[in-house]
């Protein structure tokens, strides 16, 4: 118990005595007027270590010694006029303002607010609005005084962040794009005879150039770039400077960037030249896998018996009222996409019905593929092109034609003078009957009366049984227009200085695609269009009215025999153009790698090729054995 009162006494002797002590100290030191105006004299005269002074403050502007500035809005070139005229009328209001207690001034300024008379309260409110004037102009201020020190190296880090945004939000290559100009800059530099006099410029010049050059690498981007890109920039940029000191004989910079011009165009037309070369050559050269993939399948199909190397389903070959598709082609795989595109989008798939003709080289290969990989409850039929022996150069002219030396020599025998010079004629599928056979259609399906023509370079995307019932209205040919550029016209492909084509045909008229056509083979016959074909083949031996290929000769034996489908029916350009619409891709029927950029080639178009490998089954064990992969 005594413990506990000696406790406690400890306590409030070492706790509470000395609260109470400073608390009165306090209370006579801090004798609070009950007058606000006593209380700000007491506080800015109090004393610490007996020093007696005013609070060291900053100066605040009252209302009534600073005199509103006009308003004047200056063009750029006042801008000095203005700043000088504005900071005159603030240090003037700040000399008038320095004698002016600033705690009792706020206090004033608070008292002042709570009184109802209006003169006051219009006082108070003039004095805000001028404090906010007093901000605006203090930030244009500041801003006009950055911008013309501009021209100074140092800036400040928080500006330079703003510039780096504003630069990569205007333009994402922006610095790339300076960095590339200042190595243009730094060669001409290093051409001049007056800046290679100075071996020290030289030198670091070099230098810079190398460290740009490592900082670009191959940066297409700013966000490419590493981090010391803006340092690199900064130093070539006062590198450059001095050469400016060094040359300053401007005609001789204009002189040799001149020239840089010339030689840059040269080496670009010679680049160009060479990459439609290898394009061409690329487009015409069959990859080491599909070159495989036949061999393999034909030595698979000479195993079988005869009796397994027949389709099923023989019977719906020649029934009109199925739906039957024509595929001339010697590409397996191509083949093999187009007609399981078709069979799975299709709603009935028994009633479709393929026809594929290909040459002797890949007819057992054919075969034996849709023999191992059926498209489905569709047909399919096989054949050789050797097997129509209708086919014959006294009946088709143009097959005599393509089989002349004449033909030979003037499209491949590039060193003859009268050999044409346009590398995409140098294809062999233009001296192919394959690519012919378009026009024989009814010779070589008798019995049906109309049929949907497929390119072996297209996919289908949906159920393509509407063109089947679709009224050509007494035409022959059903096709999609291309008259949307001006290069589709028929000017394009005749040549209108013959009187032949200048008075039969328009050069103005509108051009259609092959790839995916509907003909009736009934009027085809009605109207002997074998027989158009055959007499403007004759007229063209002499290669004067169009060059090779087949769709010049389709334009003018379907001249006001073709029907325009809606273009949704067939999409076209995925083999030249990256630029097609997405949406017009998305909604197409059918799309078509017209151009030399195929699918199944390296040069194809990236972004367009999921169309087309999704319908091959890489899994396939010819495919795996040959290295076929996506």
């Amino acid at each position: 118990m005594n413990t506990r009162k000696l406790v406690l006494v400890l306590l409030c002797i070492t706790v509470i005595a000395p609260i109470v002590l400073f608390t009165d100290r306090f209370s006579t030191t801090f004798n609070v007027s009950p007058s606000k105006h006593e209380f700000v004299e007491d506080l800015t005269a109090f004393t610490v270590g007996g020093d007696s002074g005013h609070l060291n403050l900053l100066p605040q502007e009252s209302s009534t010694s600073l005199k509103e500035p006009i308003r004047v809005v200056y063009s750029q070139a006042s801008r000095e006029h203005k700043s000088a005229r504005v900071l005159s009328a603030t240090n003037e209001a700040v000399d008038q303002s320095q004698t002016v207690n600033p705690i009792k001034q706020v206090t004033d300024l608070n008292l002042s607010q709570t009184v109802t008379n209006n003169n006051d309260e219009v006082k108070a409110s003039d004095h805000q609005n001028f404090d906010n004037d007093s901000r605006i102009m203090e930030t244009n201020l500041i801003q006009e005084s950055a911008q013309t020190s501009g021209k100074f190296d140092k800036r400040e880090p928080a500006k330079i962040n703003n510039e780096k945004r504003t630069e990569s939000t205007a333009m994402p290559d922006a610095r790339v794009r300076e960095l590339k100009d200042q190595l243009v800059r730094a060669r001409v530099y290093l051409s001049l005879p007056t800046a290679r006099n100075n071996p020290n410029f030289i030198r670091e010049l070099r230098l810079r150039v190398k460290e740009v050059t490592r900082a670009l690498s191959d940066a297409t981007k700013d966000s490419d770039l590493p981090k010391n890109a803006y340092e690199r920039l900064k130093g070539m940029e006062q590198t450059l400077a001095k050469g400016r000191e060094i040359q300053d004989d401007c005609a001789a910079v204009v002189k040799k960037l001149r020239a840089m011009l010339h030689s840059t165009e040269e080496q670009l037309r010679v680049h160009k030249k060479q990459a439609l070369f290898l394009t061409q050559l690329t487009a015409k050269t069959l990859p080491k896998g599909l070159h495989c993939l036949p061999l393999r399948l034909t030595n698979e199909y000479y195993t079988l018996n005869s009796s397994q190397q027949q389709f099923p389903n023989q019977e719906k070959l020649e029934n009109p009222w199925l739906i039957h598709y024509a595929l001339f082609s010697d590409n397996v795989l191509a083949a093999a996409v187009v007609v399981n595109s078709t069979i799975t989008h299709a709603k009935h798939p028994s009633n479709h019905v393929f026809h594929i003709v290909t040459d002797r080289l890949n007819y057992a290969a054919m075969r034996m593929w849709f023999i191992v990989n059926p498209p489905g409850k569709g047909s399919i039929q096989v054949q050789n092109i050797e097997e129509f022996t209708w086919l014959n150069s006294s009946y088709s002219p143009v097959l005599n034609q393509l089989g002349s030396q004449s033909m030979i020599d003037y499209y491949f025998r590039t060193h003859r003078a009268n050999s044409d010079s346009n590398l995409k004629f140098r294809n062999p599928k233009y001296l192919s009957i394959l690519n012919h056979l378009r026009f024989y259609l009814p010779e070589i399906f008798p019995k049906l009366k109309k049929v949907l023509f497929l390119d072996d370079d297209i996919v289908v995307q949906n159920d393509l049984s509407g063109l089947w019932s679709l009224d050509l209205k007494g035409n022959v040919n059903g096709a999609v227009e291309t008259c949307g550029e001006t290069f589709h016209r028929f000017d394009r492909y005749l040549n209108f200085s013959n009187p032949l084509i200048s008075k039969n045909f328009d050069p103005h008229a509108c051009g259609w695609a092959y790839g995916m056509n509907v003909f009736d083979l009934e009027e085809w016959r009605r109207q002997s269009i074998t027989e158009v074909y055959h007499t403007w083949q004759n007229l063209n031996h002499d290669r004067q009215l169009w060059k090779l290929g087949t769709l010049p000769p389709g334009l003018i034996t379907f001249w006001k025999r073709t029907y325009a489908l809606d273009r949704r029916w067939h999409v076209l350009g995925l083999g030249y153009n990256p630029q097609v619409n997405p949406r017009d891709i998305e909604r197409a029927a059918v799309v078509h790698y017209n151009g030399n950029m195929k699918p199944w080639l390296e040069i194809g178009i990236p972004k367009y090729r999921n169309f087309w490998t999704k319908y091959v089954d890489y899994d396939n064990v010819y495919l795996r054995e040959c290295n076929i992969n996506p």
